[in-house]
């Protein structure tokens, strides 16, 4: 039974997220019109898309590090407002080496906020004795949509780069620098010794591979996917579709409206059916979705379509992290870590092959290397059941 520590630490988890969701949709709902800003080609946009996970993966290293000795508590408050500013910086950036900068922290920001939220809904839903996490991440869902609406609407009114940047940060800041004392502290992540049979290092044993190698695919290929959309969906319809500027943020707005929708009954759906048939089903829907974009003939079927792959790909990142969670019970942070930095494995891979694709043909065709690879998830969900035994080999 959760006790109201356990509920005031869900709800600072859940302001983390939202923060997390909102920072990351302003930034990304405008990479058009950040290319279009310094004039970069698309080889110039995929290059520099490439920074920020290149970065997030060392981020989400030193957040493993860090969390193992002092908990996930200190990685966010300090590297969320960092976030922050990093966004702010991005569209005041007079010049390209500027605006590298300036993805350089958010990107190392990015990897450490990724990393130290999932730990903290992991150490949540371990408290609670119940799937609680794909909620965490229905909230990051809500906040993109939102960020996805104030481009959209920013857009629309005209509205600069600074200034739809700063609007949002400055809230999302404010929503961290609340919620990060309220956070569960070390004490309550690390149930046991870090010295644990599970953590890397520890004498005589070694963190189990078998196990966690399914997830830190499907973790790679939905990401595939994600920075597909993230990184190339707002060019796609500017390119492709020719939309305005206040449809344009509308294909990620779509993508993340559904993935909000699904995640909201997530848990329950997990709760009843098992998180590898969750994973299953989001497979083949997702691959479903990015059909669609590939052979979309218009703007509203193409914003339908990023939507329906929304639907498939919401439900991979959370039982990803539960699971990983499972495999550490002593609340080390390791297993997450490592299973977070298959994240920016897929976004440097989505943004190389689907960029690459794009400059040789174009975005529409483009969208086909995603779609191979969501389908790839569903033979990879029977790694998803939560009843499988957990064998430590022996080093």
């Amino acid at each position: 039974m959760p006790t109201p520590r356990d509920r005031r630490a869900r709800l600072a988890t859940f302001a983390i997220f939202f923060v997390q969701g909102l920072t990351f949709a302003t930034l990304l709902t405008q990479v058009a019109a950040l290319q279009r800003k310094h004039g970069l080609s698309d080889r110039e946009l995929s290059i520099l898309l490439l920074v920020v996970p290149v970065i997030a993966g060392v981020g989400s290293v030193l957040a493993g590090e860090i969390a193992k000795r002092h908990g996930s508590r200190v990685v966010l408050r300090i590297a969320q407002p960092l976030a922050g500013l990093a966004v702010v910086l991005a569209g005041l950036a007079g010049n390209v080496p500027q605006l590298v900068g300036a993805n350089v922290l958010f990107g190392l920001c990015l990897g450490a906020v990724d990393a130290g939220m999932n730990m903290q809904a992991v150490t949540v839903e371990r408290r609670y004795g119940r799937p609680v996490l794909t909620g965490f991440h229905a909230l990051w869902s809500a906040a993109a949509v939102i960020g996805a609406a104030w481009a959209s609407a920013a857009g629309g009114i005209g509205l600069g780069l600074p200034a739809t940047f700063a609007v949002a940060m400055v809230a999302g800041v404010a929503i961290a620098v609340v919620a990060g004392p309220t956070l569960c502290a070390p004490e309550e992540e690390h149930v046991e010794p870090v010295a644990d049979a599970l953590a890397p290092g520890s004498p005589g044993t070694r963190f189990p591979s078998r196990p966690i190698l399914p997830l830190c695919l499907a973790m790679a290929f939905l990401y595939v996917g994600d920075a597909s959309i993230s990184n190339f969906g707002s060019v796609y319809m500017d390119k492709i579709m020719h939309a305005s500027a206040a449809v344009i943020p509308l294909a990620l707005g779509a993508y993340q409206a559904t993935t909000f929708v699904v995640r909201v009954g997530g848990d329950l759906a997990v709760r009843r059916y098992g998180p590898a048939a969750i994973v299953r089903i989001g497979g083949a829907l997702a691959a479903l979705g990015f059909a669609g974009i590939v052979a979309a003939p218009n703007e509203p079927l193409a914003i339908v379509a990023f939507g329906v792959a929304g639907v498939g790909l919401s439900v991979v990142a959370p039982q990803s992290f539960s699971a990983a969670g499972r495999l550490d019970p002593a609340g080390t942070g390791v297993a997450i870590a490592r299973v977070n930095m298959f994240n920016y494995v897929g976004f440097i891979v989505g943004a190389a092959l689907v960029g690459g694709i794009a400059d040789a043909a174009d975005y529409q065709v483009a969208f086909a290397a995603p779609l191979v690879l969501a389908a790839a998830i569903v033979a990879l969900a029977s790694g998803f059941q939560a009843n499988r035994p957990l064998h430590v080999p022996s080093s």
